[in-house]
């Protein structure tokens, strides 16, 4: 016994001073010293000593797995300190290769930008996770039971949607609302934040539409919000992301979280309000629905209609964007193509 775990003391030091790489190391860690290593299987062999020799032998192996596991430990290191060594022949002269940088996405940009500048006007940024359920999609927005949105042609429904609560019915999210529903009710009034973050919409997919998009909401929730505020709430958003006055339109719309609401349009930035396929030729685009939160969605939120009111927003994000760069179909935004997203670094 005494010969054998000499032997392969011996055999394990040449092993580990040859050794070139870690991966070579390794292998010899595993070759001796391993479950099923040399050194390891003698341990086996134990029993089948005369109970004397036992003794003796079981500390010259402990011995021997230790010295392989400190040479092995010291290779390590040496290898460590050789691998940052440059070679003889590295001619420095030669010039470096430049490594391309990357950038941020424009929608991820075009957030920032919308970040900094409803912080300087004491806005909280909000978010929350894209799996939302039936209570607070639509519920809790004064949808009624049978509309419309709430079918599978329209909303993104998870498996076993079709019983339980409405709270267990989940779905990814259609919109931003409902998360705005939520954080009023975990916060106290009044209520200054924006919402960003990703939607999704079961619908055919052309220059104007994704199934997969970007909302961004605000909400001002007070005791006395006059809608002269709102509009120049969105005036000076829209100024300070594109650096110069943007017209903006309201107009009377039905949207079932919002009493009385509005669709907002921006004057194209494109065609300049001349007309073009991104505006359809009416020289103005719909960038977000408005109005003053419904009394029912304040209810859902635990405020009282008759004491509080607001100014609700939700922008079409990747409309934006189309607006800022001039781009005429939203899908390349979200194609992943380097040859387009390169352009905006």
């Amino acid at each position: 016994m005494k010969d054998k775990i000499n032997s392969i003391l011996s055999e394990a030091k040449n092993k580990i001073a040859e050794a070139a790489n870690e991966g070579e190391l390794q292998s010899v860690k595993s070759s001796y010293i391993g479950k099923q290593g040399s050194l390891s299987l003698l341990m086996k062999e134990m029993p089948k000593l005369d109970v004397s020799l036992r003794p003796e032998m079981g500390k010259l192996l402990n011995q021997a797995k230790k010295q392989v596991t400190k040479l092995i430990d010291e290779k390590r290191v040496e290898l460590k300190l050789k691998a940052s060594e440059v070679s003889s022949d590295f001619d420095c002269s030669v010039p470096g290769i430049l490594p391309s940088g990357g950038g941020l996405h424009p929608i991820t940009q075009m957030c920032y930008d919308l970040n900094d500048a409803f912080r300087s006007m004491g806005f909280e940024v909000f978010e929350e996770d894209e799996i939302t359920s039936e209570m607070y999609a639509f519920d809790k927005l004064n949808f009624p039971p049978n509309h419309p949105a709430r079918e599978s042609m329209d909303t993104y429904w998870i498996e076993g949607h079709d019983s339980g609560s409405t709270n267990e019915k989940l779905c990814l999210r259609p919109h931003l609302t409902g998360g705005s529903v939520r954080y009023m009710q975990t916060h106290k009034p009044p209520y200054r934040f924006v919402y960003p973050g990703r939607v999704y919409r079961n619908e055919t997919t052309d220059a104007h539409h994704e199934r997969a998009f970007f909302q961004y909401e605000a909400l001002i929730v007070d005791k006395d919000i006059t809608f002269t505020s709102g509009k120049v709430m969105i005036q000076s958003i829209l100024s300070k992301v594109f650096g110069t006055h943007v017209p903006v339109r309201m107009r009377s719309g039905f949207f079932p979280f919002v009493e009385p609401g509005f669709e907002i349009d921006m004057q194209c930035q494109v065609c300049g309000g001349k007309g073009c396929s991104v505006c359809k030729h009416v020289g103005w685009i719909e960038v977000m629905p408005g109005g003053s939160p419904h009394p029912n969605v304040l209810r859902a939120a635990g405020l009282d209609p008759d004491e509080y009111t607001g100014f609700y927003v939700n922008i079409g994000l990747d409309r934006l964007v189309m607006m800022r760069y001039g781009v005429d179909d939203v899908r390349l935004f979200h194609s992943g193509d380097l040859r387009f997203l390169k352009q905006f670094k």
